[in-house]
């Protein structure tokens, strides 16, 4: 393909994922990955340099643009090499055009930046939301350490206590130390968050948001495979990923529990009262994870971030009743928002004057009211609030 083609191609991508996002369809990486499977003739190097562009045009853009067209022009702004591509050459975009329309630049919809600085996010924090992430990697306790831990590539110790950090990009699923379960892929902000539940072996520890099984593999390892650990998930898909990904890192205490919304203690009433400690890694509007999924600043509205509240809020009180006498709970989101963070925090302790809420003390982060907030820019994890709180005895 020409650089111009390659342009081109990117602008039709756009279309759709900006579509997508409109209609909350497909994420990006999907209408990528499905595009690249059903266009061959596009040889690797091609489909390397569409995937910067789209990405690259995804990061310029503040608010969801008129068009994939639009978007690309945002870039061509900060890009000089973009601009002459517009050459309208059989493959390549049609030239530009006076007056045509610019997507509007910027970190977030505007709605989204007044929450930000509202939650004390300025500008240089909030700009390295569209950086590109790192790739961070935990090492399997129950079949590695990290002292000794040999990989094919360099790897830094980040602040995690298993935790190593290597080039993004790097293809880590076809090494042998990944296939044995030695290391999972997982960034260090979720480590700490991990490290904050204090997992010890023969506990009874419920992940009552637990999706495909990162944190819960986490909290095993911790537990040295010694105690009863539930992971919940209200869809299938996700959990069912837990059982492969459990046997590979030699986890045997895994007990999976797939649960029917607004009906979930029906599935965990043998739990109740029982638990030494309950994660919730509650569903969230994902603002800490923008450098990974920076569209999804395009598919948040304000209905839906009042939607992840209420459901965070039904969530965090069923966590309650599992926990037993001085259990703990451990409420996690990937977001800067406060009123996802520290805001639900605090209306969970006032509606549960019974909790009361315990320091953490972690490798990295900042106070956040009470709590502990992990930012990209500061920390060099994705965002996370993290709080944790003790019921009484």
């Amino acid at each position: 393909m020409t650089p111009a083609a390659r342009v081109q191609t990117s602008i039709e991508l756009l279309d759709a994922i900006a579509e997508a996002a409109r209609h909350q369809g497909a994420p990006a990486d999907r209408i990528l990955a499905d595009w690249f499977r059903a266009n061959r003739f596009a040889g690797s190097k091609d489909r390397r340099a569409i995937r910067e562009l789209v990405y690259a045009a995804i990061r310029a853009c503040g608010p969801l643009p008129e068009s994939g067209r639009a978007a690309m022009l945002r870039l061509a702004e900060t890009d000089p090499a973009i601009r002459p591509l517009f050459d309208g050459s059989q493959y390549g975009p049609a030239p530009i055009q006076p007056g045509e329309v610019v997507a509007e630049g910027g970190v977030a919809p505007a709605w989204v930046v007044e929450r930000l600085v509202s939650a004390g996010i300025d500008d240089v924090e909030a700009k390295v939301l569209l950086d590109r992430a790192p790739l961070d990697l935990r090492v399997n306790t129950l079949k590695a350490e990290r002292a000794s831990l040999v990989l094919p590539v360099d790897a830094e110790p980040t602040q995690a206590p298993n935790g190593l950090r290597i080039a993004a990009g790097t293809q880590v699923e076809p090494w042998p130390a990944y296939r044995e379960g030695l290391v999972e892929i997982q960034d260090t902000g979720s480590q700490l968050a991990c490290l904050a539940v204090g997992a010890q072996p023969g506990e009874t520890i419920v992940d009552l948001c637990a999706g495909g099984g990162g944190k819960t593999l986490a909290l095993v390892a911790a537990m040295d495979n010694l105690g009863v650990l539930i992971a919940c998930d209200t869809e299938r898909a996700r959990l069912s990923k837990l059982g492969p990904r459990a046997e590979r890192a030699g986890a045997t205490n895994v007990d999976t529990r797939l649960l029917d919304p607004g009906r979930e203690m029906e599935a965990l009433g043998e739990f109740e009262g029982r638990a030494d400690a309950v994660l919730v890694d509650a569903p969230c509007s994902g603002t800490g994870t923008w450098r990974r999924n920076p569209e999804a600043r395009w598919r948040l509205t304000p209905d839906m971030l009042d939607r992840l509240i209420e459901t965070q809020a039904l969530i965090l009180d069923n966590a309650v009743r599992l926990l037993r006498p001085g259990g703990r709970l451990i409420y996690v989101v990937c977001s800067l928002l406060d009123g996802e963070g520290p805001d639900q925090f605090d209306a969970l302790l006032a509606r549960h004057p019974q909790l009361s809420s315990q320091p953490l003390a972690l490798p990295a982060g900042r106070e956040r009211a009470k709590g502990i907030r992990l930012t990209p820019h500061h920390d060099s994890t994705d965002g996370f609030f993290i709080a944790r709180a003790g019921l009484a005895c």
